[in-house]
């Protein structure tokens, strides 16, 4: 039962970001982002963008700092993964 965040090397915005994720559920994970005031809109399928700024917050709440595989591997070892859906090409 923890929160897990990856470094912040993910750039978008003109800004880096980290990810933030659960290894229990989305219930868990949405209480986090709430307690350290991560909007609603930084939630994408199965985790939390987080900018670099905030990373000490997060991590100063509790999360378990990672490094990005170990972050997708705990999140689909819980059953939590969401991937992207990927175009396969026009249908019909």
């Amino acid at each position: 039962m923890a929160i897990y965040i990856d470094p912040p090397t993910w750039p978008g915005h003109g800004r880096m970001w980290s990810h933030v994720v659960s290894d229990v559920s989305y219930e868990e994970l949405h209480a986090f982002a709430a307690r350290i005031g991560a909007p609603g809109r930084a939630f994408e399928r199965d985790h939390y963008d987080m900018p670099s700024e905030r990373y000490g917050d997060a991590v100063r709440a509790g999360a378990i700092e990672v490094g990005s595989k170990e972050l997708v591997r705990r999140l689909t070892e819980a059953g939590l993964r969401r991937p992207k859906n990927r175009f396969r090409g026009h249908l019909g």
